[in-house]
């Protein structure tokens, strides 16, 4: 009985032994993991852009006038050479009681000035049928030696003044009729004569084949000289602007490929970079920063019956490719954290963490390129902790 009790005490300290080791027993960390592969890299700038006709023209009134209703539509199609608007004349005011009597008023004062101008011309006229009749006369006697030269050069003198304020009188005459002319005009054409077809007009045609992109004056009205009336283009040659961060263009080149997604299509557009404007602008971001911003401009490259819904100023997304290989070893860059000068990665080998030295190369913020101390087919824990250390046991969520 007492060695029965011995062996049953004995297990008992064996069972309370093996408790506490199994609950002070460090249990393996819960990790997230990825494989090491082989695959497809790329390296992009992504920016919201929009697409824009390349040869835009805008048809603006080259003089001041009453435009007549536009008849197009915004998407008409129009050939070169077809009319586009048709300007007209300023139509006359509105004669009011106090300008209409101002007017009729003015009528009769043009009218006696007309007929002060002709009394005036008849006695010029008289005049000067005098002076010669005196010339002619004096001619006769200076000729028989009854006068002398002066007296004859005076009587000629006389005739020609007598000549030219008759002139003058007629030149006045004329214009006291232009001036009650005038004043008739003013008092006979007003704003009565608004249904009337003009005279004259100008016309606006299309200087080249194209559709009507945008309509800013389409009701008929008073315009003036230079203002915009509509806009015209050929949507089927399209562009794409897209401004981007003055550190990111600086890295773009002429001729760099893009793609185009969300433009709503199934498939991305390829595209490629057409010129990197030299001039930055300042642009306040959603989170009110100021940054620098240049506008690239790229190319539609897929065939026109993949992209013939797209029209001028929509939204597209554009991702400029800096690098691409087809057959590139990396890792989540959500792997990589900074270890002594360089990058390291925590790979998982027999259930444990393994501190690994990596190189890397190219990184496009979700995976990066490993150049050396890695091999594919390799695990690496992502989102390493302060938890996780070299020779850590492991397990895999």
């Amino acid at each position: 009985m007492q060695q029965g009790r011995k062996t049953g005490f004995i297990l008992l300290a064996v069972a309370l032994l093996a408790a506490l080791a199994w609950g002070f027993w460090p249990t393996p960390v819960l990790v997230e993991v990825a494989e090491v592969v082989q695959a497809p890299m790329s390296v992009t700038v992504e920016e919201e852009g929009q697409t824009r006709v390349k040869d835009r023209f805008v048809i603006s009134a080259p003089v001041a006038g009453f435009l007549q209703r536009i008849q197009l539509e915004v998407g008409d199609a129009v050939d070169q050479g077809e009319t586009l608007a048709t300007m007209e004349p300023l139509r006359s005011e509105v004669l009011d009681p106090r300008s209409r009597a101002l007017a009729e008023a003015q009528v009769a004062a043009a009218r006696a000035a007309l007929k002060g101008a002709r009394e005036q011309a008849e006695a010029a006229r008289a005049e000067t049928e005098f002076a010669r009749a005196e010339y002619a006369r004096k001619k006769k006697l200076q000729a028989d030696a009854l006068i002398s030269e002066g007296a004859l050069d005076e009587a000629e003198t006389r005739a020609r003044q007598a000549s030219a304020e008759q002139r003058s009188a007629d030149f006045a005459v004329e214009v006291a009729r232009f001036d009650l002319e005038a004043a008739r005009t003013a008092l006979q054409y007003s704003i009565s004569g608004n249904g009337a077809a003009a005279s004259e007009t100008v016309t606006l045609r299309a200087p080249v084949a194209s559709r009507v992109l945008n309509i800013h004056h389409k009701s008929e009205g008073v315009v003036t000289t230079g203002e915009d009336l509509l806009e015209i283009g050929d949507p089927a040659a399209l562009e794409v602007a897209v401004d981007v961060l003055s550190a990111d263009a600086v890295r773009i080149q002429p001729g760099s490929l893009v793609k185009f997604y969300r433009w709503g299509g199934d498939k991305p557009l390829d595209g490629s970079v057409r010129t990197i404007e030299p001039t930055g602008f300042t642009k306040i971001s959603a989170l009110g920063v100021e940054e620098q911003r240049v506008w690239v401009i790229a190319d539609l490259a897929s065939p026109r019956e993949e992209w013939q819904q797209l029209g001028d100023g929509y939204r597209v997304e554009a991702h400029f490719i800096l690098w691409q290989d087809e057959n590139v070893l990396q890792v989540p860059a959500s792997a990589l954290f900074r270890y002594a000068d360089g990058w390291a990665v925590f790979a998982v080998a027999g259930g444990r963490a393994r501190l690994t030295s990596v190189s890397t190369g190219h990184n496009n913020g979700l995976t990066a390129q490993i150049t050396a101390g890695l091999s594919a087919g390799d695990v690496v824990i992502t989102h390493p902790d302060d938890r996780i250390e070299d020779g850590v046991r492991v397990k895999l969520k």
